[in-house]
């Protein structure tokens, strides 16, 4: 089974782009805190992971459309491991989430300032105001599509 869950703030404003197709393809990053983080390490601070996100067809462009930096959503699809050449003729390996799903957990109005990229956990629950879902877009897209 192949299927992630994540809630956390975009650390930057999506980018939406089309394959030679027509196909609308978003990306975007998403900042998870992590629950438990080693106090030594960071000096109490907080620790994220930065999660790369890839939204396809309409989903794609309804987070192009509506999403922004800072804004807090939730994230489900499935982990991809892809790997390409590089101009230097090395490969490199990119670890990303193909969102099926993409929830909105706060409102346009209440993105947080910038450099915050969790809530606190002990935060009031944010309240959805609308789902971003446009359905399940499980089926496999060649590699000759991805535009990047």
């Amino acid at each position: 089974m192949n299927k992630a869950i994540l809630i956390g703030r975009l650390t930057r404003d999506p980018e939406v782009r089309y394959t030679q197709s027509g196909v609308a393809v978003c990306t975007f990053t998403l900042a998870v805190d992590r629950r438990f983080a080693r106090k030594d390490a960071n000096d109490g601070q907080p620790t994220a992971d930065f999660i790369p996100i890839v939204t396809w067809r309409k989903l794609a462009e309804i987070c192009g459309n509506n999403l922004v930096k800072g804004r807090r959503i939730g994230v489900e699809g499935r982990i991809q491991v892809r790997s390409y050449d590089a101009q230097d003729g090395s490969k490199r390996y990119v670890t990303e989430i193909i969102a099926d799903e993409v929830e909105f957990l706060d409102s346009k109005n209440s993105v947080s300032q910038p450099g915050e990229y969790g809530a606190p956990a002990s935060a009031p629950a944010a309240h959805p105001q609308q789902s971003g879902s446009a359905g399940s877009f499980g089926s496999s897209i060649p590699d000759e599509e991805i535009p990047f």
